[in-house]
């Protein structure tokens, strides 16, 4: 038995609301900057697993550095706006991933952001 399904997409548009991104639809805190410092296996697959859990949430570092180090990779990655409650959930998935040994999560006080804002563009005008 077979069936077949005719969709009119003129139609199936109107009816359907737009799709709402993860970042439209999660909580946020303002202001808040967070840093996620790693050690993890100096793997092919690390940054990318790292980096999958801040996309699956509609999230984009504001800063992303790694450092090889020896057969360890360093990795720091700031997030801005992120509440507490969402911070320890990555922070936990973060720590599941089976290359990482360590994970830290440090919160930015907003005079130390706004430095560290002002460096980054006295150091780009150079």
């Amino acid at each position: 038995m077979s069936s077949t399904l005719t969709t009119d997409s003129a139609h199936s548009h109107s009816s359907k609301a737009a799709p709402v991104s993860a970042s439209d639809a999660r909580v946020t805190a303002p202001g808040r900057r967070v840093v996620f410092s790693l050690v993890a296996d100096a793997d092919p697959g690390t940054l990318p697993r790292v980096l999958e859990y801040v996309a699956k949430r509609g999230l984009v570092p504001l800063a992303l550095h790694s450092r090889l180090t020896g057969d360890m990779l360093d990795i720091a990655m700031e997030i801005g706006d992120l509440p507490q409650a969402e911070t320890d959930h990555v922070g936990r998935c973060l720590g599941q991933i089976p290359m990482v040994v360590r994970v830290s999560v440090s919160e930015l006080a907003a005079e130390a952001a706004v430095a560290a804002e002002r460096f980054a563009e006295l150091v780009a005008a150079e």
